[in-house]
């Protein structure tokens, strides 16, 4: 429980930096962030070196979703975030990879929970990278 509270507080101190830093208002910041966070579970399997062909294609799926939420469809960038912290919940039941911590999966959901909810917050209720119809 305590890894999972100290996901969440990062998560808060992650969106507090990218309101800071407008770093928010760029489209690839989040998007950026998904794939680094589906990146983790490929590091861990290159340290057991076990599982590292699924790892790469769930990684894959999930930069995949972070691609088009940038260009295309952004809330997926919020639903993809929080996908993944489902994912953290669920991985260990299909996927044996040793290399990852045993207190990484609840710190890791903590902040994709967070994260993802604050992401989807972000576009569909303050209406962040809300295509602007233009007159041409």
């Amino acid at each position: 429980m305590i890894e999972f509270l100290i996901g969440a507080i990062l998560a808060i101190a992650i969106a507090i930096f990218a309101k800071v830093t407008r770093f928010e208002k760029e489209r690839s910041f989040y998007s950026t962030v998904l794939i680094v966070i589906a990146s983790y579970y490929v590091l861990f399997a290159f340290i057991s070196f076990e599982s590292i062909e699924i790892e790469i294609v769930i990684a894959s799926i999930f930069s995949i979703a972070a691609i088009v939420g940038a260009f295309r469809w952004p809330v997926l960038l919020g639903l993809g975030i929080l996908a993944h912290g489902v994912f953290d919940f669920v991985h260990s039941s299909f996927i044996n990879n040793s290399g990852v911590p045993h207190w990484w999966p609840a710190f890791c959901a903590g902040v994709d929970i967070v994260l993802g909810l604050w992401v989807i917050y972000l576009v569909k209720i303050k209406g962040l990278y809300k295509v602007q119809n233009q007159n041409t």
